[in-house]
């Protein structure tokens, strides 16, 4: 028997179905009837501070957990204040469902007081996004919306509902089932692919798994340490795959590209085989594209048949779930398992004899000095109190690389960062969302004086829910990456680089009551991070490092891989006079 409700009511009963249990969200005129059915509701709804941060703290939900996040807003410009997150997250498959307010369905297109054209705006920047003009589409409507962001490579689905959908009364009945004709998930990846990928994998002398964040998308971490041991190849996981295979397993290398270690992308140009799974070919990792693993042959298992191909030519392409993929492979594995021929046995032992040596030649390591805190040796404390087992949600710049490079990850979803737009802002509100889904966890935001200056409106969200969050300023006093790219390719003319005032750290924690610390000695370092992590509530520590300091392994823009800058450049010494 169907139940008759108004669609506001509706829609939360959908959610509820759902399963979501916290949404992130700010009201406004339209949503009001939404918010009305809301306050009789279970589901918790988390009053961000400003829209944009929704969509973060919706992805931070979604990243440290695999769930689909929930974000809302209202028409007009809360709608439009959306947009940054969800291209964010389209960018880096997060599964997310954005709700927003629209006028009444008799105004649109009227230039009404508040009234944007978000289906239109966000056609672009979302997977799939419907406008519900009647209310008899809206529960089916909202489930499609679920099930098209967490299936096949997910990503962000809006739904935009008019005001006078929300106020109408219908007959509510549950949806039972999905049926999208034209969308089509390929999840187990061709028989005989995963034939020719076995065969490549037993005769290559230089193998190389090179994972990303399909990995964690699709929970196939331990799929992937399987296979890592049953090949015994060395392994390198993008900047979006950290954790999907354990920083302190022993065929984990570090992280390849742009700024990743001298050993990583040494592999990646001497390999005679690239297996890649749920990887894209970014460019921040392949460098120039032509240079790009000059001797390997490509086994490229996605499950968007969009990215095979799109920048490097796969020999084996293999379309399908990478946790499906990586259990038939493991399988034929198992099946045909041999010892290798002498000679081959040989060679793989010289490929992870030449590893060790990259890796010993350039270590990734901290660099510490007694006078002035450096970000690495930031970073390693952190890596020490978090041992590789907490959330660390970075913002985007310096801080976020050293970070990648430095913090160990020994599980899928502890990482957080925007990897494809690269978001300023991102990393407080993306921390809260991870706080509130996972209470047990401790929760790092690594953020830049930058970056966390345009996300200091949070500050009261966290205060508003006593979220235990651990906000850690690397405070340089530069947009660090910015002045870094100034000061190498631009003959160090720094322009509008320079952020000379921060607040007091400890008076703005103390104006929304609760602890904060600024730091700038190395002695301080580690008991004030201890003294930061005790603190049973969040905690801002304000530490200032070394302004002037690059990020090093470097490739520059249009360079290939194993063309890397691996320091600052010596100086050149003073001719001697006769």
């Amino acid at each position: 028997m169907s139940t008759l409700m108004s669609g506001a009511r509706m829609l939360l009963e959908c959610l509820a179905r759902e399963g979501v249990d916290c949404m992130f969200g700010y009201p406004g005129g339209v949503t009001l009837p939404f918010y009305d059915s809301l306050y009789d509701h279970h589901i918790r709804h988390v009053l961000v501070r400003h829209e944009e941060n929704a969509a973060f703290a919706a992805e931070g939900y979604a990243r440290s957990t695999g769930k689909v996040g929930v974000c809302c807003a209202t028409s007009g410009p809360g709608a439009t204040n959306l947009t940054t997150g969800l291209v964010d997250a389209m960018m880096d498959s997060i599964p997310i469902v954005a709700l927003t307010g629209q006028v009444s369905t008799k105004l649109i297109g009227s230039d009404a007081f508040q009234e944007a054209d978000t289906f239109g705006i966000t056609r672009p920047c979302t997977k799939h996004n419907y406008l519900v003009k009647r209310l008899e589409d809206l529960p089916q409507a909202i489930h499609e919306a679920f099930y098209v962001a967490s299936s096949g490579r997910p990503g962000p689905v809006l739904v935009d509902v008019p005001k006078d959908v929300f106020q109408a009364q219908g007959h509510y009945q549950p949806v039972s089932t999905i049926h999208l004709p034209g969308y089509k998930v390929f999840t187990e990846g061709h028989t005989g692919q995963i034939r020719r990928a076995l065969q490549l994998i037993k005769k290559s002398e230089r193998p190389l798994i090179y994972g990303g964040g399909g990995i964690v998308a699709a929970g196939a971490a331990s799929e992937l340490r399987e296979f890592v041991e049953r090949t015994g190849a060395p392994a390198v996981m993008t900047l979006m795959g950290l954790g999907g295979l354990p920083s302190n397993h022993g065929n984990f290398i570090s992280m390849p590209g742009m700024h990743g270690s001298y050993a990583a992308n040494m592999a990646m140009s001497h390999a005679d085989l690239l297996i890649a799974l749920g990887v894209r070919f970014d460019d921040r990792v392949t460098g120039r594209l032509a240079a790009f693993a000059p001797h390997a042959k490509v086994i490229h298992v996605d499950i968007d048949p969009a990215e095979i191909g799109k920048n490097r030519a796969a020999d084996v392409p293999i379309v399908g779930d990478v946790k499906h993929v990586l259990g038939r492979l493991n399988r034929g594995l198992e099946e045909a398992k041999a010892e290798p021929e002498q000679s081959l046995a040989a060679a793989r032992r010289a490929w992870w004899e030449q590893i060790r040596q990259w890796k010993l030649e350039h270590p990734l390591q901290p660099v510490t000095s007694d006078s002035e805190i450096k970000p690495q040796h930031l970073m390693a404390e952190i890596d020490r109190l978090s041992n590789g087992q907490a959330i660390v949600a970075a913002d985007v710049g310096q801080h976020q690389m050293w970070a990648a490079q430095l913090i160990r990850f020994n599980e899928p979803r502890l990482w957080l960062n925007s990897g494809g737009l690269g978001s300023m802002g991102f990393g407080l509100p993306a921390a809260l969302g991870a706080q509130f889904a996972r209470p047990d966890k401790l929760v790092f935001a690594i953020v830049g004086d930058g970056g966390f200056q345009m996300s200091i409106p949070e500050l009261a969200t966290i205060a508003s829910y006593g979220l235990p969050i651990k906000i850690v300023v690397m405070n340089n006093g530069y947009l660090g990456m910015v002045r870094q790219w100034q000061e190498l390719f631009y003959n160090n003319r720094l322009s509008s680089v320079t952020l000379d005032c921060f607040p007091d750290a400890e008076k703005l924690a103390a104006a929304y009551g609760f602890k904060g610390k600024t730091i700038e000695k190395p002695w301080e370092l580690a008991p004030a991070l201890k003294q930061a992590v005790s603190e049973p509530g969040p905690y801002l520590l304000n530490v200032k490092v070394s302004p002037l300091e690059c990020v090093y392994p470097m490739v520059p823009a249009g360079g290939a891989i194993n063309e890397m800058v691996l320091g600052p450049p010596e100086p050149v010494a003073e001719p001697v006079k006769p």
